[in-house]
């Protein structure tokens, strides 16, 4: 190969005594005679500098001390697919009479065999291997066309980390004739990616598993090449130096198995840097059981719409309308949940029956009406991060609220509500006890009886003391007066 050297070795991956570089410059080099090979290498500290030679620039490297110039005998351009795997997973010839013993070499195991033709051998092993280990063997391409597939077409697993492929081009050729391909390991190659899009129908028909850690790959060119990936479940991309979170908008990961999350670098009731575009996720049909990881979405800086159905956590919820309150009152920015819009006035009623659902536990742990004295534990922020904030929208729990609080939220209690009528000012104003768990609907049909006033024009809201020249619609007739967060005192503002 060396003899015959062209221009075309540029861009080429090559190896030279352990250390891997890309050919960037292949010509003369005055004073000295003969061709010379300009090189980048992997690691920069190899190099003595940048592609200059006395003022002469040759090629450009991306660190001071990254490039070389080698005589191209020195060089290794390493070997076909075809070639690198028969190196590895090859017959050890003895003598070639039959009941003579010979060994077989599949990976790190020897077999010993007797009795048949050794090429026979060869070709009998190649064809039933399966899941195989190039790594670190110079294999810069497929080699001649349709040779893999003649030779080891079931194969399912590829190690190919470490190698001298240095294009994308080169790994559909071989991928192409390896159509059980589930699983291919690419790291630590530098490839060129395609910079459009490509047509790639049935290469990857089978591929799960794509690890393109440390090869260079780009975001954008990951979104190039992922339709040719139609049924990928892992693809890993460490040691890229990309983030992918800056332009997520949209997130998908139902049924993948996942339990927990964590942004490390967002405290209690802090925001995390990282995906801060995050508008949309799926978590659906999951192992997520804790609260944790919803309180972690909240670290989450713009996601306002999330689903979460099918997870222990909801589904094996006696009370579905609890869950999802807690979930509204844990994610403080979220405007859609299961695909239900979250109204103002539901989230105003999920933060406060929160509040009250978990008092005590605050109380317990420190927490205190007078802010001065309102120290809960760590251990409580940690479970509860948004309790302080909520505090300080609403007021402290007062002990009033506490003493007969359950767990959950409570059902049937008498509210004494003031009925008051804006419009009408020759009305008198009612005090009544009405059990919180009343529906709006019945609600509506008592007044209509008391004001002979037909159901359908009667316009309910409410005002609370707490939150003084805000009017609240009660606009949902199947909703309770708990699920808008009505309490003793509130008054009923009646039109119609």
């Amino acid at each position: 190969m060396n003899d015959a050297l062209t221009s075309d070795v540029i861009g080429r991956r090559v190896e030279v005594n352990g250390e891997h570089a890309t050919v960037r410059f292949f010509g003369d080099v005055p004073p000295v005679a003969g061709f010379w090979l300009g090189v980048e290498w992997d690691n920069p500290e190899r190099g003595k500098h940048d592609g200059s030679h006395e003022g002469t620039v040759y090629f450009k490297c991306r660190h001071p001390t990254g490039g070389s110039f080698i005589r191209p005998n020195k060089v290794n351009f390493g070997v076909d697919f075809l070639t690198a795997l028969k190196n590895r997973y090859v017959l050890e010839d003895g003598p070639e009479e039959d009941g003579k013993e010979q060994i077989v070499t599949i990976g790190n195991r020897t077999v010993q065999t007797v009795g048949f033709d050794s090429v026979i051998k060869r070709q009998s092993q190649l064809n039933k291997l399966e899941d195989i280990s190039l790594r670190n063997c110079a294999v810069n391409g497929a080699g001649d066309k349709g040779g893999i597939a003649r030779a080891c077409p079931h194969i399912r697993k590829v190690d190919l980390s470490r190698n001298l492929l240095s294009s994308w081009d080169d790994v559909i050729d071989i991928a192409d004739q390896l159509k059980d391909l589930e699983v291919l390991n690419l790291s630590e190659n530098k490839l060129e990616f395609p910079s459009c899009s490509t047509s790639l129908i049935g290469t990857f028909s089978a591929l799960k598993v794509l690890v393109l850690n440390r090869t260079g790959i780009t975001w954008a060119e990951v979104l190039r090449c992922a339709p040719g990936w139609p049924v990928l479940e892992e693809l890993y991309l460490g040691s890229n130096n990309i983030c992918i979170s800056e332009r997520l908008e949209q997130l998908i990961l139902s049924n993948i198995g996942i339990s927990s999350i964590h942004f490390p670098d967002a405290g209690i009731g802090c925001k995390t840097s990282l995906f801060p575009s995050l508008q949309y996720l799926v978590v659906n049909d999951n192992q997520i059981s804790q609260w944790s990881f919803i309180n972690e979405l909240d670290k989450l800086q713009s996601l306002d719409t999330l689903s979460c159905v099918r997870n222990p956590l909801t589904a094996g919820s006696k009370d579905s309308q609890t869950t999802r309150q807690f979930i509204i009152a844990r994610i403080g920015q979220l405007k859609t949940l299961d695909r239900c819009q979250i109204l103002p006035e539901e989230r105003r009623g999920a933060e406060l029956d929160y509040r009250k659902a978990f008092g005590n536990e605050w109380k317990k742990a420190g927490g205190h009406q007078n802010p001065d004295k309102n120290r809960p534990n760590e251990e409580f922020l940690a479970a509860h991060p948004r309790y302080q904030f909520l505090c300080q929208k609403y007021g402290a729990p007062e002990d009033g609220e506490l003493k007969t609080q359950q767990p959950f939220i409570l059902k049937n209690q008498l509210l004494t509500l003031k009925i008051r009528y804006p419009d009408q000012l020759d009305q008198k104003v009612l005090e009544k006890q009405l059990p919180d768990s009343m529906t709006i609907q019945k609600v509506k049909g008592l007044l209509s009886r008391l004001l002979k006033v037909p159901v359908s024009q009667l316009l309910l809201s409410y005002e609370s003391p707490k939150m003084p020249g805000r009017e609240i619609e009660l606009e949902n007739d199947q909703q309770s007066l708990q699920f808008y967060s009505v309490e003793n005192g509130d008054s009923l503002l009646v039109r119609w």
